[in-house]
């Protein structure tokens, strides 16, 4: 692994540590150490009482149906089943395949009243098979999700039976006594939604105290991790569209409870809202799908065409400040979408995250994604799996996005399945329109850690026909590489330093790369969790300082 570790340009281990914990906040690390030493244990007294629905709940988003028969289930493109009930915990499944399990997700699905018989066994087997406190299903997160999955399956008309019901306050219990402080953002801000529907759900002395807790962590967090511009602090738009997703749950259950929610707090989350649905249509494609910056895949969040009508059913303002052509900056979160004529382009000129919660960040600095005639032409890698694998590493590597590797290793230090050492920050950002071309520059100091502290620089112009990136190397390096992965039906072919590729919808763009010697090699993309499918990459290998792409379109 150090073999590795080194090939990549990582710090040696002890640095590399220091690097990443320096950033934590003293709470993620006294909360570690309270979880693990929390006495607390399973509070079985009896359930509250239910409060009365005095007000309307609107049918939610739906997420994909992921159970095909009695016990048997279709995750991350994999299948399993709970035959016994060692099978909840089975070790042989992926721990986010059994985090799924725990979540429940298929009783708000589509057609899920044509599975109530399969999900009212689904449940009573996990209360009876899944001892309070103990296994998968008992960490904050999943149990924060299954919370919300129950009340919502029975606000949509299924009664829980008293067992049920009893369960469900345990769970609230252990989940307010292991929130996850030492994990913060969005762990955090489910456990948090968790307690307010919860405290809705129930009525009495302690269901208040439950939504008062998720109420102020709320009031504390959202602040922080929704940004000005509307976009979610950890940078990715798939973790984005689920918390955008989570907050007009809470809008929605302020709805069936009226007056439970303070006015105010209301206010602002429709004022948040608002804004995450702008940010979510600007990091979008025109197929209707997100980009893919730092962890991000398809068929985890729910999709940004699903959220809008969410949104207006619950009468959120519509999409008019939605401009699309031109240039808008996302100057808070560090994007930047460009559109002219047939091309949408997608700017990564972001900081990887927050730096006290980089986990799902990739070394992605300076790449960009872009559709021509409504599709993918150039991809980033997207996510496939989580852990500690060496795929899984080299997927949040710099080498699997449209950026440039300099010497081979990663503009941010990222390493583990969640960590990041020295992280790239972007700086001299520039933007503007010169004679009808869209024009954006930034350059990142991630490589100065290297020996003869090289600095990239990128130059995007964009046109209605043409686009030019232009990418320079300051500074002494050995090699360096910059990479442009197509989407998987787009075909490639080569002459040289230039070349076409041919749409899928038949349309065609030609190519010509200058600087560099130009390479075609197969590689993958990954759409979805547990899928990769085969794409090509035109790798360009630096033999001057500076190297040019221009495609051309029309």
């Amino acid at each position: 692994m150090e073999e590795n570790s080194t090939q990549r340009g990582l710090s040696p281990p002890l640095p590399r540590y220091w690097h990443t914990l320096r950033h934590l906040r003293p709470v993620q690390f006294y909360g570690r150490v309270w979880q693990r030493l929390n006495p607390a244990r399973p509070d079985n007294a009896p359930a509250p009482g239910c409060r009365r629905v005095t007000g309307l709940w609107q049918r939610a988003a739906l997420r994909p149906a992921c159970m095909t028969g009695p016990g048997r289930f279709h995750f991350l493109n994999r299948d399993g089943q709970v035959q016994a009930a060692a099978d909840w915990n089975d070790p042989a499944q992926e721990k986010l395949w059994l985090y799924n399990l725990h979540y429940f997700d298929d009783l708000n699905a589509p057609d899920a009243d044509s599975r109530t018989d399969w999900h009212r066994v689904l449940i009573e087997r996990w209360v009876e098979e899944n001892a309070p406190g103990h296994g998968n299903g008992w960490e904050p997160y999943p149990v924060s999700l299954r919370i919300v999955n129950w009340v919502k399956w029975a606000l949509a008309g299924n009664a829980l039976e008293p067992s049920w019901h009893q369960s469900l306050a345990v769970q609230a219990r252990w989940l307010a006594s292991h929130l996850e402080y030492h994990l913060l953002g969005n762990h955090l801000f489910a456990n948090a939604k968790a307690l307010v529907f919860a405290g809705l759900w129930f009525e009495g002395a302690e269901a208040d105290r439950w939504l008062a807790k998720g109420l102020e962590i709320l009031t504390r967090e959202l602040p922080e991790q929704i940004l000005a511009d509307g976009g979610h602090f950890e940078r990715s738009p798939m973790y984005h569209a689920i918390l955008l997703e989570d907050l007009l749950d809470l809008l929605n259950a302020e709805q069936a409870w009226p007056g439970r929610v303070p006015g105010t707090a209301v206010e602002a989350w429709r004022r948040l809202a608002a804004g995450m649905l702008d940010w979510l249509h600007g990091l979008s494609h025109p197929d209707g799908d997100i980009a893919f910056f730092n962890d991000a895949s398809f068929a985890i969040a729910a999709r940004p065409g699903q959220l809008l009508a969410y949104a207006q059913a619950l009468g959120l303002p519509g999409t008019d400040s939605m401009v699309d052509d031109g240039l808008r900056a996302f100057d808070d979160s560090g994007y930047v979408r460009l559109q002219r004529g047939p091309a949408v382009a997608l700017l990564d000129v972001a900081p990887i995250g927050p730096d006290y919660l980089p986990g799902h960040a990739h070394a992605d600095t300076l790449s960009f994604e872009l559709s021509l005639f409504g599709q993918r032409v150039f991809v980033n890698s997207g996510t496939s799996q989580y852990g500690t694998g060496v795929e899984r590493l080299r997927q949040r590597g710099t080498a699997a996005h449209n950026t440039v590797t300099i010497d081979g290793a990663d503009s941010s230090e990222v390493w583990g399945g969640f960590r990041v050492a020295r992280r790239a920050r972007p700086f001299g950002l520039t933007t503007g329109e010169h004679d009808g071309l869209l024009e954006v520059a930034c350059a990142h100091d991630g490589y100065r850690r290297l020996h003869g502290r090289p600095v990239h620089r990128r130059h995007w112009r964009l046109g209605a026909d043409r686009l030019v990136v232009h990418d320079s190397v300051e500074g002494h390096c050995r090699e360096a590489v910059a990479r442009y992965f197509l989407g998987p039906q787009v075909e490639v072919t080569a002459d040289g330093c230039a070349g076409k590729l041919r749409l899928p919808g038949g349309e065609s763009a030609r190519w010509r790369a200058t600087g560099a010697d130009v390479r075609v090699v197969p590689s993958t993309w990954h759409p979805e969790f547990g899928l990769s499918v085969e794409n090509r990459c035109i790798e360009l290998w630096f033999t001057v300082a500076e190297v040019r792409l221009e495609l051309e379109w029309g």
